[in-house]
């Protein structure tokens, strides 16, 4: 990732300000406040603001005026409570927002998750970046042959380094084209006085999909945790997962007891139906159970099976 030397001045005068203020802070988010996080190739992280910590959690479940008396473990228990029974609501009372740059397929998959707001860079108004996402040769795999979203062997040698070429002219041959139907280089210049450049909002479509884009991000505490939970899983795709990594260390240093039982009772813990508790319930009784009568799918009793690790997989 590389940073302009405008980008960098301006991040050094961010973090240069010290104001005063009666609202909570949190020293050890506090420390990584604008800083630009690397990510993929040309991405990255930032953190530009945030309202609240674990204690407003806690003030907003009690409906208290303040801290009190009450010890950190107290506020703990409590929040564990409520991470444990789905008690959602207290956690809404906290907010983030980030500045984050990352290639437009994966903005496009990361909107799904409709419970934030969100203002990205306008093409009809700027022109994009000269920047593409390339994968690294490990992170070039076939289609999964079990999972139509999913990836499967790595790719290598001359097919891998043909995959890598195709992505790289095609971005570079496009922008070229992007450049010429706007008349206009990404540094300003104008190609060709004699010529009108084509509307921005009709020469961005040409683009390719690994063009970055860069857009302001900001949602509160729960929606935040309910992204992480499905994008930091190991069975998110790579680039998605490598953004959500990273905002979830920021997680933990801005609420480190919600984070520790956000990792305890949503990442670690499994969800079990009524029918797949009956069968753990047998199976602690000694009584035998198989995949014909449980009433589950075969999906089902594996995902049942390989969550205890009890027994192997059915194929």
């Amino acid at each position: 990732m590389k940073l302009t030397k405008d980008q960098i001045a301006e991040i050094k005068s961010q973090q240069s300000q010290s104001n005063s203020t009666k609202r909570v802070t949190v020293p050890e988010l506090e420390k990584i406040l604008y800083e630009a996080i690397p990510a993929l190739d040309h991405g990255f992280v930032r953190v530009v603001d945030y309202m609240g910590d674990d204690t407003s959690i806690v003030q907003s479940a009690r409906v208290s005026y303040g801290k009190g008396t009450k010890q950190v473990s107290t506020d703990s228990g409590l929040i564990k409570y409520l991470m444990r029974h789905w008690h959602s609501t207290p956690f809404e009372m906290c907010e983030i927002k980030y500045h984050i740059k990352l290639p437009i397929f994966i903005a496009r998959q990361w909107i799904r998750h409709r419970t934030a707001n969100v203002n990205e860079y306008s093409a009809r108004y700027s022109i994009l970046d000269k920047e593409f996402y390339l994968p690294t040769k490990e992170n070039l795999a076939a289609q999964s042959k079990s999972n139509r979203q999913g990836r499967g062997d790595v790719l290598e040698g001359d097919q891998a380094n043909e995959v890598l070429e195709l992505l790289k002219n095609d971005a570079e041959r496009t922008y070229a084209n992007y450049e010429t139907m706007l008349n206009e280089k990404y540094d300003g210049s104008t190609i060709d006085d004699n010529k009108k450049g084509l509307a921005r909002e009709l020469a961005r479509m040409n683009l390719t999909l690994n063009t970055y884009t860069q857009w302001y991000w900001k949602t509160d505490l729960l929606n935040l945790m309910n992204f992480l939970r499905l994008r930091a899983d190991h069975h998110a795709q790579y680039e998605i997962r490598v953004y959500a990594d990273i905002m979830l260390d920021t997680l933990k240093r801005w609420v480190p007891i919600t984070y520790e039982a956000f990792m305890d009772y949503r990442v670690g813990g499994t969800e079990v139906s009524a029918k797949g508790k009956v069968i753990i319930q047998k199976l602690i009784k000694g009584q035998e159970v198989n995949v014909d009568s449980s009433g589950l799918s075969k999906r089902e009793w594996n995902e049942l099976m390989i969550a205890f690790d009890l027994q192997e997989k059915i194929v």
